[in-house]
């Protein structure tokens, strides 16, 4: 894996000339802020050695390395998920690659499903803390020191400072915002009521199919972390309603200059 981790950020090292301070991970529906990049380089995935591609629809597949709010970022413009069928490791490997380029902060996004009952479809919830229902761990094989620590503690993945700041811009600028605990599954199908409860009952406000495997590889190597949802859809009884891929894009999309404003505003205080 270090191998391979240190041959992609060779490639990306000598193919930009880049170093840069924030990484970006952008969900279902959310790639738009990618346009508000000040883009110096765009790499194709099928052009990176050792990287995945994403084969999922509002994924475009795109390395993205430029300015935003005056800090250089590099942004994966659709992320991969173990649903399509790749390891965790190979799900996660772009995080790696990400603290060998030098990031000091993650910024995630996703879309998600929304069983707390105060929460509405086009919501903006900021993560506070995660449930791993993956059947498969990231940090699962040989741990190399290098990277993290065989066990690493798990009792505040989702910066505290990071939270406060971006509730402070959100009352400034007079946006809604929720927080909770989003809960990570396998996917791809959306989830039946009764799971719906069942994880609500678990202790999630959200649930989605993604995130969790990111933010905990990317602590595992000490990057602060701050993540967001779009709630998409509701899972609350009695608002259940069918729901399609496509519908779950559309709702992201609406929500997205909000949440756009609020990143850009996060990392402009960075």
């Amino acid at each position: 894996m270090l191998e391979k981790i240190k041959q992609t950020t060779t490639y990306v090292q000598q193919k930009t000339n880049f170093e840069p301070e924030i990484g970006i991970i952008l969900g279902t529906g959310l790639g738009g802020l990618a346009t508000e990049i000040d883009t110096e380089y765009e790499i194709e995935y099928n052009e990176i050695p050792n990287f995945p591609v994403s084969t999922v629809e509002g994924h475009s597949g795109k390395l993205i390395l430029g300015t935003l709010a005056g800090k250089k970022v590099i942004a994966l413009k659709g992320r991969f998920h173990y649903y399509e069928g790749y390891s965790m490791q190979e799900v996660t490997f772009p995080v790696r690659v990400f603290k060998f380029l030098g990031i000091k902060t993650l910024i995630v996004s996703n879309a998600a499903g929304g069983m707390n009952p105060n929460f509405v479809v086009g919501d903006i919830m900021v993560i506070n803390d995660h449930i791993n229902l993956f059947p498969e761990h990231p940090l699962r094989g040989q741990n190399h020191e290098k990277l993290g620590p065989r066990f690493p503690d798990m009792s505040a993945v989702y910066n505290k400072n990071y939270i406060k700041k971006v509730f402070e811009i959100a009352k400034e600028k007079n946006i809604k915002l929720q927080q909770g605990v989003y809960a990570g599954i396998q996917g791809p199908t959306f989830e039946t009521p009764a799971e719906y409860k069942y994880i609500y009952k678990l202790g999630a406000d959200a649930v989605g199919m993604s995130t969790v495997p990111e933010t905990t590889v990317a602590h595992h190597m000490s990057i602060p972390i701050f993540a967001v949802s779009i709630i998409t859809d509701s899972g609350v009884p009695g608002e259940i309603v069918e729901i399609s891929h496509e519908e779950v894009q559309e709702v992201a999309k609406k929500a997205e200059p909000n949440m756009t404003l609020l990143i850009k505003e996060l990392i402009k205080s960075l």
